[in-house]
């Protein structure tokens, strides 16, 4: 018995001298894949003259099991350990193999490197990472009271290792719990047998106005990956605060319109019922929340208001103008005028706001109000006003139709273009339409359109001889004639234009006259020029002669004189 205590306290003594501990390392794994766990040294380190490798591992009852020995001269050889069995190997640099991890794996491996001259033994550590079995919510309350603190769902995250943890989301935006409105309450709980975690989140809510429609999802944190779980959209429900009254149109009122009272309240779910007070009226509508107002005169100006069927506290209130428009427009129908007299246009308006007018002449726009202080032939037409306010629009008409005698207002000739014939042409006003006439034979070349009175006529004549034709124009109210002189296309170049008789008159008397001034222009330069030659004769005799001179010199100067005066005539 001595002897046996000697040799294991020698036995313990030689592996306290030859056996070196390295520090412990720790390996990290995805759950049911294969880790290699490294037995310790590296490459540049690894040990000369391995003898033997052995790893073994910690049991659950605090000892090392073998797992797998490997000898120099022969092959590895594997423990019968149930827990490992067919699951263990040996890799390159003597690293142990593991597949299909469990989370039961998870504790201390220890490999044994037996050299010639020593024991070397390396630890390691190794966690089995395990994403959660997927994430669901439970408990959903899709519908909130405002500002009652509700459970708003319990999110469960299972079989994780380590722990999830478990974050909420408002419209993808973290959720803190502050104590008040947002509580959050994590528990995790473990299972004995596979050793995963299974961590539930539960949100309570207290739920405001702005919530409604809001979107709630939990999402997990993981260092494998991260799991979401499905959105519910919440409403919140909260009873009618406030109401308001709405008006369509929005813009002018004007009568004859069709009028919409809109009764909005802030409830949730909304009433469904209301009542509209119309001037003294009580009007209650059903599954729907707007009533229509026909046709509104300008009596229907005034207050009108809606309120809660069952609360007629909660009411809204506004005042509603209908503008109006009423005009007069004198004269009115068709109107026969004489040339010359006057028509006074009067317009009366009355209306609820401001009003444009505009007029037009025959359909074309007038700058302004059309006056008649004597009424001339181009005056007739047709002339409409508009008077609008907004959307409400106005109109009358009346036509004023002027009659009287015919007045020739223009009466001319010009060449032909070939210059084979004179065209004469006659403008004339008038109501009804006059008849125009010719004193000669000739042929119409064009008649305009009678238009606002108006009518011209072109006339082609081929005269041999100096000509006076008469343009006459009548209708029931009288006559008018004028006369033009035509001379006969002989006497005139045939590419000279013709000129009127009273012209060329006048153009015979500019020439005579030119003549006239020249002879006077003469007679003086003639008399100046005698006045000078006297006065040199003068200023040259130093004599006791004549001042005047001799009377031969004097006979001289006479007869030239004379002569540059007939030469000149």
């Amino acid at each position: 018995m001595h002897l046996l205590s000697a040799s294991c306290a020698c036995a313990l003594l030689i592996h306290a001298l030859f056996c070196q501990v390295k520090s412990m390392e720790s390996v990290h794994g995805a759950y049911g894949e294969t880790i290699e766990i490294p037995c310790g040294f590296r490459k540049f380190e690894k040990p000369e003259n391995i003898v033997m490798v052995k790893w073994k591992y910690e049991h659950e009852t605090g000892f090392l099991k073998d797992l797998i020995v490997k000898r120099s001269d022969k092959d590895e050889a594997i423990s019968n350990q149930d827990a490992y069995k067919d699951r263990v190997s040996l890799g390159s640099n003597y690293s142990l193999l593991l597949s299909d991890v469990k989370l039961t794996d998870q504790g201390t491996f220890t490999c044994f490197l037996v050299t010639s001259g020593n024991i070397l033994e390396y630890r390691t550590t190794l966690e089995v990472i395990k994403s959660p079995a997927g994430l669901e919510m439970l408990d959903k309350a899709e519908e909130l009271e405002i500002g009652k603190l509700t459970k708003l769902g319990v999110c469960t995250a299972k079989d994780a290792n380590p722990a999830a943890d478990i974050m909420w989301l408002k419209n993808n935006q973290p959720l803190v719990d502050d104590g008040k409105g947002i509580f959050i309450t994590q528990s995790v709980k473990e299972d004995p047998v596979t050793l995963s975690s299974t961590t539930t989140s539960t949100l309570e809510y207290s739920a405001k106005k702005e919530d409604d429609g809001a979107e709630f999802i939990c999402r997990t944190k993981h260092s494998v990956e991260e799991h979401a779980s499905s959105p519910i959209t919440i409403t919140v429900t909260y009873s009618t605060e406030t109401i308001e009254l709405h008006v369509t149109p929005q813009d002018l009122l004007v009568e004859g319109v069709n009028v919409t009272l809109k009764c909005v309240a802030d409830g949730n779910p909304p009433p469904t019922s209301f009542n509209f007070h119309l001037k003294g009226e009580t009007v209650k509508v059903e599954n729907k929340n707007t009533l229509t107002i026909p046709n509104v005169t300008r009596d229907a100006s005034g207050e009108y208001r809606c309120s809660l069927v069952d609360d007629r506290a909660l009411e809204a209130s506004k005042n509603i103008t209908v503008n109006y428009l009423d005009f007069n427009l004198s004269p009115s129908g068709r109107i026969v005028m004489k040339t010359g007299e006057a028509l006074e246009v009067t317009l009366q308006i009355n209306s609820s706001a401001s009003h444009s007018v505009s007029w037009k002449k025959n359909g074309d726009i007038l700058d302004k109000e059309p006056k008649f202080h004597k009424i001339a032939y181009s005056d007739s037409a047709v002339y409409e006003c508009e008077v609008t306010l907004g959307p409400l629009s106005r109109k009358a008409s009346f036509e004023l139709v002027v009659e009287g005698a015919p007045v020739i207002t223009s009466l001319s000739k010009q060449h032909s273009d070939d210059g084979n014939h004179r065209v004469l042409i006659c403008e004339a006003e008038g109501n009804p339409k006059p008849a125009v006439t010719w004193n000669i034979n000739g042929t119409l070349l064009y008649e305009s359109p009678f238009t606002n009175g108006k009518i011209t006529q072109k006339f082609a004549v081929v005269p041999s001889e100096n000509l006076t034709v008469l343009c006459t124009v009548s209708n029931e109210f009288g006559s008018d004639t004028k006369s033009i002189d035509v001379l006969p296309l002989q006497l005139k170049p045939e590419k000279i234009l013709p000129e009127d008789t009273e012209r060329s008159r006048d153009q015979t008397k500019l020439v005579v006259g030119v003549v006239l001034g020249l002879l006077v222009a003469t007679v003086l330069i003639g008399l100046a020029y005698w006045l000078y030659l006297k006065n040199s004769k003068q200023g040259s005799w130093k004599t006791a002669e004549n001042e005047n001179g001799t009377s031969e010199e004097e006979k001289k100067l006479e007869e030239k004189v004379e002569n540059s005066q007939k030469a000149e005539v």
